[in-house]
């Protein structure tokens, strides 16, 4: 599945990038997040899409805010 995901990197200060929660975190009240779509480095996508970012996979949120739904480990070489 990982396989699958958009590998989006790192976000980048000068684009456009939906806030990152973790999965228990709430989002403060003062701050007006509602949006059709997460945006990650200007490139807008859906509610309910993953992608993959550096270590971690995250999720668009109803709010569209990302979540953060994992970690990804990478793999061990053979010895």
């Amino acid at each position: 599945m990982l396989q699958h995901l958009p590998d989006v990197g790192s976000p980048d200060p000068e684009m456009r990038t939906s806030p990152i929660f973790d999965e228990y975190e709430e989002a403060s009240l003062d701050q007006e997040l509602e949006a059709a779509a997460c945006y990650f480095n200007d490139i807008s996508y859906p509610i309910g899409q993953y992608v993959h970012s550096g270590g971690e996979v995250l999720r668009c949120d109803g709010r569209g805010i990302w979540v953060r739904a994992g970690e990804i480990r990478p793999e061990e070489p053979d010895l």
